[in-house]
């Protein structure tokens, strides 16, 4: 089993590098808990995700959408996808989360002492909760399985949004490919095998225009 070390920047204010790193370990445990989590709904060994370097790196993001007094003209984060295999997020009371559910756009409202879970891109479900005891198994590596899911954040014209998201990624040379266990005659693989860093330059050079990175990675099959 791959684990994660974490390396917390010395330029971070004393208080805030201390938070960080207890909250990042915190985070990773229940990250940890999350793919074994998923690797036996998939069928497999509880530590075959981890094991293929599903969590061997993490990214703690922090957001501030500031309030806008014509929210309806503009948008705290477009519709997109994440390019991890799972994403931890905290939010606090302002609320704005959404999720694309059956072509419906979702509210996922605060809740006190409640995280969200999404899947990313590189694990692929179908639909991101609440996890308050309540876990949701996780794309690229379970051939579609899983599906990541489409979020967004809306703007508000009364208080300003703060989030903390946690991404869990794998090294930037990591080959990622369909789970070699779940493929079969009747379910070839979807996607083509490529690394970590190759998919998040390419995510990144495409830009969040509300389309999966992971179209350019599928293979056409006749």
């Amino acid at each position: 089993m791959q684990i994660l070390t974490i390396h917390i920047f010395v330029s971070l204010g004393f208080i805030c590098r201390d938070i960080l790193s207890e909250y990042s370990r915190q985070v990773i445990e229940l990250g940890s808990c999350l793919l074994k989590l998923t690797s036996e709904a998939l069928g497999l060994d509880p530590n075959h995700l981890l094991d293929m370097g599903c969590g061997a790196g993490l990214a703690v993001l922090g957001h501030y959408y500031p309030p806008c007094p014509q929210p309806e003209l503009t948008i705290g984060a477009p519709d997109h996808t994440d390019y991890d295999f799972i994403t931890i997020l905290l939010q606090d009371h302002v609320g704005g989360f959404k999720i694309l559910y059956q072509n419906q756009w979702i509210d996922v409202h605060p809740k006190q002492g409640a995280l969200i879970v999404n899947a990313g891109d590189l694990l692929q479900a179908c639909i991101s909760l609440y996890l308050k005891l309540n876990i949701v198994a996780i794309l690229l590596v379970t051939n579609d399985k899983f599906v990541s899911s489409r979020h967004k954040v809306v703007a508000n014209k009364v208080d300003p949004r703060v989030s903390v998201a946690s991404f869990f990624m794998t090294e930037t040379l990591q080959v990622i490919e369909p789970i070699k266990e779940l493929l079969s005659k009747d379910n070839p693989a979807k996607y083509r095998g490529t690394t970590a860093k190759e998919y998040v330059d390419y995510f990144r050079a495409k830009g969040i225009d509300g389309t999966s990175a992971l179209l350019h990675f599928k293979i056409q099959i006749n």
